[in-house]
């Protein structure tokens, strides 16, 4: 029973010496393991009397209870230390500023795409999708755009290869318009999408890019009339410019696609060489618009006679630059981080009509 006490005395002192869970699990095998001090003890009790075994058993189990209570204190207390330098070395000061320099950012177009999706949202509208490469039909023929327009020509337009058997060749999308029609033939009316997406014309310059983004709105329903129209874009406008007395008028214009069809213009300011939204005697047209024209409805299936829409597109890169006074629509494709940390948005700059854009 002396070695006993002596075995006690020395494993609880290395149990207390070790220094972290290493150490500790070395003791551990030392006396408890395979090979260890406790367990050759308890092979050896074979070797006793039967009384001999029964009182040299108790003492060794109550030895080895000892220590593996000491064990498993001495582990729970390295574990805890252990835990407190991670969490010390690993904490984060959740009130500090997030560091500007390094940062990503938003860009210009997909917040604006983001505003435009709230705005519209509020008034019942939904997104719509539809392809980048589309057939003659969609993208032309089914919006009443004729053989002869501009638009077909190939100084105008992306056209694929090779021709079709009936001569047509697919086009990239020059607007966000198959998208309607795609929609009308696939859903019945009431209708009211916004198809926000990338388009294509062959053209480059400040003001145009062969690539850029459109947002058109669609909707169809029996008995709309112009005045919806208006109320729409004019409380767009005003919403997303954020000025509640922004003047709006509709100017007569043509499209193929509707009749009648109107240009909306805000009103502005260009004094002093400046461009001020809101205030002056000056117009700038910003998007253009229409009732839907009764052969494009026929053209989707619908009854001009009993049902009736208004559409309106406009340009996401044209209406981003006017509101945050981006002079240059080619940088808006420059990849330059620079451009992008003073343009761009933080990620937390979730657009609503309660907070605004910013």
């Amino acid at each position: 029973m002396d070695s006993l006490d002596s075995i006690r005395e020395a494993v609880l002192g290395q149990i207390a010496a070790a220094q972290d869970a290493d150490a500790l699990e070395a003791v551990r095998v030392s006396v408890l393991g395979r090979n260890g001090q406790l367990t050759a003890l308890l092979k050896g009790l074979g070797a006793l009397t039967q009384d001999e075994r029964k009182v040299r058993g108790a003492a060794l189990n109550v030895l080895k209870t000892e220590i593996e209570t000491a064990l498993g204190g001495a582990k729970a207390k390295h574990e805890g230390a252990a835990l407190d330098k991670r969490l010390a070395q690993e904490r984060i000061d959740v009130t500090l500023p997030v560091k500007a320099d390094s940062d990503g950012r938003i860009h210009p177009i997909s917040q604006t795409i983001d505003e435009l999706i709230g705005i519209f949202g509020e008034m019942g509208f939904t997104v719509a999708e539809g392809p980048h490469i589309e057939d003659d039909f969609y993208n032309f023929t089914a919006l009443n755009i004729p053989p002869e327009h501009p638009a077909r020509q190939e100084h105008d337009t992306f056209y694929l290869t090779p021709r079709a058997a009936d001569g047509s060749r697919k086009v990239l999308r020059t607007h966000t318009s198959p998208v309607q029609i795609r929609t009308m033939q696939s859903q019945k009316p009431p209708l009211r999408i916004i198809v926000p997406g990338r388009t294509f014309r062959s053209d480059h310059d400040a003001t145009h890019s062969p690539m850029f983004h459109q947002v058109e709105g669609l909707v169809i329903d029996k008995n709309i009339h112009m005045g919806h129209l208006k109320g729409c874009l004019i409380e767009f406008c005003r919403t997303f410019f954020e000025i509640d007395d922004l003047p709006v008028r509709f100017r007569p214009s043509y499209f193929p696609f509707t009749e009648p069809s109107a240009e909306v213009d805000i009103g502005c300011s260009r004094e002093g060489g400046g461009l001020k939204i809101g205030a002056g005697a000056d117009w700038l047209e910003i998007l253009g618009s229409g009732m839907v024209h009764p052969k494009v409805l026929a053209n989707c299936g619908l009854d001009p006679a009993e049902y009736q829409g208004f559409a309106f597109g406009m340009g996401i890169e044209r209406i981003a630059m006017l509101k945050y006074g981006i002079p240059d629509l080619r940088t808006f494709y420059e990849s330059d981080l620079r451009w992008l940390r003073h343009y761009g948005f933080a990620s937390l700059d979730v657009p609503s009509l309660i907070t605004g854009a910013r």
